[in-house]
């Protein structure tokens, strides 16, 4: 209640006409500052999306197949449409909210820490078959994981025929560095960016998902928005752009 209470105060400080959130569709003269080191204008007063929630919420609108037809979705002719089997691995509260209010989507959340999501998994052994999923959404959790690799061929082995995973990982100039004896908190933010980071990728993060079996389209916010969208929804930068994967050959 009192959580609920300080976000509408955020949200009627900060309203105006600026910016506005693709996630809750609020307008706002400017956005809050957030991460480490501070972010000026990145965080939405009324929902709390990030730059990348909100980047989010433009791609799975206008880049994904979760919704169905609306005349199908009316109860138009024909059977229901069957229900889209959806993975959220580490969920984030904004892609989540968008996720489970749409009724095509019969959603799960998985977390490797208990009580984080609908489910405990480790995504370098997840406890599901061949072809479970339709879709899997997968932000800023392979930098956190030692055995990328293994983490990708999984997704890749429950991911459905014809079905896409949205992959997100930050990226760093130049290629991926990663380094096992560097174990520190202190040392993983100096060397990759923040103390929880096991590795800095680089663009050539899209050659070890082609090597797990994906086919991958780099997209970029400037793939979903146009500039002035972009300023106006305060979307990350280009250099930041989301993986979709599609199922390709096994066995690449």
């Amino acid at each position: 209640m009192i959580g609920a209470l300080r976000r509408r105060a955020r949200a009627l400080f900060h309203r105006g006409r600026a910016h506005a959130c693709p996630v809750c569709g609020g307008v706002f003269r400017r956005f809050r500052p957030a991460g480490r080191p501070r972010r000026p204008n990145a965080k939405c007063p009324g929902c709390g999306s990030r730059e990348r929630d909100r980047f989010a919420a433009l791609l799975l609108r206008r880049r994904t197949d979760l919704r169905a037809p609306p005349e199908r979705a009316a109860g138009g002719p024909g059977p229901p449409p069957a229900r889209t089997r959806v993975l959220h691995v580490a969920p984030e509260p904004a892609v989540e909210g968008i996720l489970r209010s749409w009724p095509e989507v019969e959603y799960l959340s998985a977390d490797l820490r208990p009580g984080r999501a609908m489910v405990t998994m480790d995504v370098t052994r997840i406890d599901r078959p061949d072809g479970s999923f339709d879709a899997i959404w997968c932000s800023h959790v392979l930098e956190h994981v030692p055995d990328d690799r293994a983490a990708m061929a999984e997704l890749r082995r429950v991911l459905a025929p014809g079905g896409w995973a949205a992959i997100g990982v930050p990226i760093l100039p130049g290629t991926t560095l990663e380094d096992p004896s560097v174990t520190s908190p202190a040392e993983r933010a100096r060397v990759f960016g923040q103390h929880d980071h096991v590795r800095a990728y680089g663009m050539d993060v899209v050659g070890r998902l082609e090597e797990a079996g994906f086919s991958v389209d780099v997209v970029r916010p400037g793939d979903v928005a146009g500039a002035e969208e972009r300023r106006r929804h305060l979307l990350p930068a280009e250099d930041q752009p989301l993986f979709l994967c599609r199922a390709g050959p096994r066995g690449r």
